[in-house]
């Protein structure tokens, strides 16, 4: 992956966005909930799709919540499944949700 890719979060729109260059290719929209974030959707741009660019920002956004100590609700199938393949995540998961989940 390039180095003009950078994650970054809009609190204002409540949401992680990848942008590629100066080009929005992906975002993760979530909503606060306590110490927690709900990961509510997670969208690649059609022609950015299959470039790993939404791993990668599923990756660092819970890098960020982690860093923040902050706890998941991960309702979005493409977080949920991507904790289900990167299992050091899980701890992340609030723990009465992760049978939920299948984690």
């Amino acid at each position: 992956m390039t180095s003009d890719v950078q994650v970054t979060h809009n609190a204002e729109q409540n949401r992680y966005e990848l942008h590629k260059g100066s080009e929005l290719a992906a975002f993760a929209e979530y909503r606060p909930a306590g110490n927690a974030v709900m990961l509510s959707h997670t969208e690649t741009r059609p022609e950015f799709e299959g470039q790993g660019f939404g791993s990668r920002l599923v990756q660092e956004m819970l890098d960020t919540l982690r860093a923040e100590e902050r706890q998941v609700v991960p309702m979005c199938p493409f977080v949920a499944s991507f904790i289900r393949e990167h299992r050091e995540y899980v701890d992340l998961v609030q723990p009465d949700q992760r049978g939920v989940f299948g984690l």
